[in-house]
């Protein structure tokens, strides 16, 4: 049993850093705008099918895209919150999650009538390459999606403890009215934030795409999972969503194991409930008052 059991384990972590990786935008966009993003699943698609169609009309790896797609969709996050959210929401959250879900529903649709249900995938020289690890054999575009991922949560922890924009975006997170007084441009530092957020799950996808697909419904694949990830991990926390995200997707690799590829995610919301019956403010959340 522990032939399959340790390939699982590490298959998991491999998707669990991915899950990590999406979440880590949407955690971000919450401990600063305290707001519940819900776009971030629609973004992720989009993102999905650039990188597709840069690799099928130009024939560009997913990989040598990062260093475009990253500050694209910086710049589309960017725009998104100071050219649309804000304005619109005028200053309510409860009119945030309307107009992001809007939005969202405006993409998804716009999605589906260019380019149809059909499901894409990219067609690259090492899509069926294997590494071995501890003897298990590993499809390399997960290992090379593990290892990117680990890397870029503490490049986003370092960014923001030892840089002024990072410092700012704190200071905004712990005292919108504080950081006005004190010269913090509070907008310019909320689209920041959002096109930081945005920039995650254009990485995670370039990560993905050659070992999955792309159609116009995918990113609820992963957003439900990723809202999953901030909550069990602590709202607001970094570190806590990058060990949420390795543990849920450890989980669901052992529960599609035992249970079938199918009824893998089922682990995940029942882990979900039970560790929140235990820590109701997640694995590095602090309770409210405390």
């Amino acid at each position: 049993m522990s032939i399959l059991i340790i390939p699982a384990i590490l298959s998991g972590m491999m998707m669990g850093a991915v899950y990590a990786l999406v979440a880590l935008g949407l955690t971000l966009i919450y401990g600063v705008l305290h707001i519940i993003n819900f776009t971030h699943g629609s973004l992720l698609m989009l993102a999905l099918y650039v990188v597709y169609f840069l690799n099928f009309h130009l024939g560009l790896d997913p990989y040598w895209v990062i260093p475009f797609v990253l500050p694209l969709f910086f710049v589309v996050g960017y725009c998104l919150q100071r050219g649309l959210i804000a304005p619109m929401s005028g200053g309510s959250e409860q009119n945030v999650l309307l107009i992001t879900l809007a939005i969202s529903l405006m993409i998804d649709n716009l999605a589906l009538y260019f380019w149809t249900s059909n499901t894409r995938s990219v067609d690259i020289a090492y899509a069926y390459d294997t590494v071995e690890i501890f003897g298990a054999l590993l499809p390399f575009g997960r290992v090379v999606a593990f290892v990117v991922a680990l890397a870029a949560a503490p490049l986003v922890w370092a960014f923001m403890a030892f840089t002024r924009t990072g410092s700012a975006i704190r200071a905004v997170a712990i005292e919108k009215r504080g950081a006005e007084l004190v010269g913090i441009d509070v907008n310019h530092t909320y689209a920041i934030c959002f096109g930081i957020g945005t920039a995650c799950v254009a990485l995670a996808a370039c990560l993905l795409l050659p070992t999955f697909y792309v159609t116009p419904q995918v990113g609820y694949t992963f957003v439900l999972v990723a809202f999953t990830t901030v909550v069990l991990g602590g709202m607001g926390s970094l570190p806590g969503a990058l060990l949420a995200g390795l543990l849920l997707g450890i989980i669901e690799s052992l529960c599609g194991l035992f249970l079938g590829e199918s009824l893998g995610q089922i682990g995940i919301f029942l882990a979900f409930i039970l560790i929140l019956f235990f820590k109701p403010s997640g694995l590095f959340g602090k309770r409210a008052g405390a």
